[in-house]
């Protein structure tokens, strides 16, 4: 089973980013899948996640009306949208399988993807 994230990189405050998480090895058809994120020098928190058989989404208020998690199924690959960027968003971004059903704890995840470092400048 593997996660590979991408889509990182440094971008202005203002600015947008999609990150893209692609799974091989693992259907997500009973799963969650999720994006975390991990500021420097802090522990790592809850961003988003997306129950993926019946498309629910929920997010963390700190990124609401800004991120958008979405999926593809035929490529089997979760995005995130990143807008209206802030300083704050700056973070290294897990994506990560979980049970079915949604869930904001990060213990509940049972396979993680390897971090996409994100730069928000001021």
């Amino acid at each position: 089973v593997q996660l590979q994230a991408s889509g990182g990189g440094l971008v202005e405050a203002g600015g947008s980013l999609r990150l893209s998480c692609a799974a091989s090895g693992v259907s997500f058809s009973r799963r969650t899948l999720g994006w975390f994120r991990q500021p420097p020098g802090k522990e790592r928190e809850f961003v988003a996640h997306i129950i993926w058989s019946d498309t629910s989404t929920y997010y963390a208020d700190s990124v609401k009306g800004r991120f958008t998690i979405s999926k593809d199924n035929a490529k089997n690959t979760v995005y995130l949208q990143m807008n209206s960027l802030k300083p704050e968003d700056t973070a290294v971004y897990y994506c990560a399988a979980g049970p079915w059903g949604g869930t904001r704890s990060e213990g509940k995840y049972d396979y993680w993807g390897q971090g996409t470092l994100v730069t928000v400048s001021s």
